[in-house]
């Protein structure tokens, strides 16, 4: 049995933050991001390719930086409901050091509350370095 408490929609409020994360990546993360995408795009594990194109090195797959980012509210919702809806614009690259890796923090929010639906927007600020790397970033979840 866990003792996980499961989110409660007539206790939300906007501006409440519901979950906060740091999420690591290294160089094995995204190669085992690659083998479960099938995205293998040398950008993602290789230096000189990535700095062939003008990139500053090898980049995070921006659909797992996506995930990493909703992960955490899909787990905070649990049992309680579902994700509906789901939509980022990428602003800004992750770029994976080979020693150092990437920290990237998420904290998501309450946006707004729709009474009659009983759905609430999420709105999430992932950062990287200081700087958001995925803008607009919102979910829509709806409570059973």
């Amino acid at each position: 049995m866990s003792d996980t408490v499961l989110p409660v929609f007539e206790h939300l409020a906007i501006g409440d933050t519901v979950v906060e994360r740091t999420v690591a990546f290294s160089r094995d993360t995204l190669v085992r991001y690659a083998g479960a995408s099938g995205d293998f795009n040398p950008i993602h594990y290789r230096d000189d390719v990535a700095q062939s194109v003008g990139l500053p090195g090898v980049l995070s797959h921006g659909m797992l930086t996506m995930g990493v980012a909703a992960s955490p509210v899909s787990e905070w919702i649990g049992a309680a409901g579902f994700v509906l809806d789901y939509q980022v614009r990428f602003t800004r690259p992750v770029p994976v050091d080979a020693s150092a890796g990437a920290s990237v923090s998420v904290t998501a929010t309450v946006g707004a509350l729709d009474l009659e639906a009983r759905t609430a927007r999420i709105d999430l600020k992932v950062m990287f370095g200081g700087q958001t790397v995925l803008g607009k970033s919102q979910l829509v979840v709806a409570f059973a």
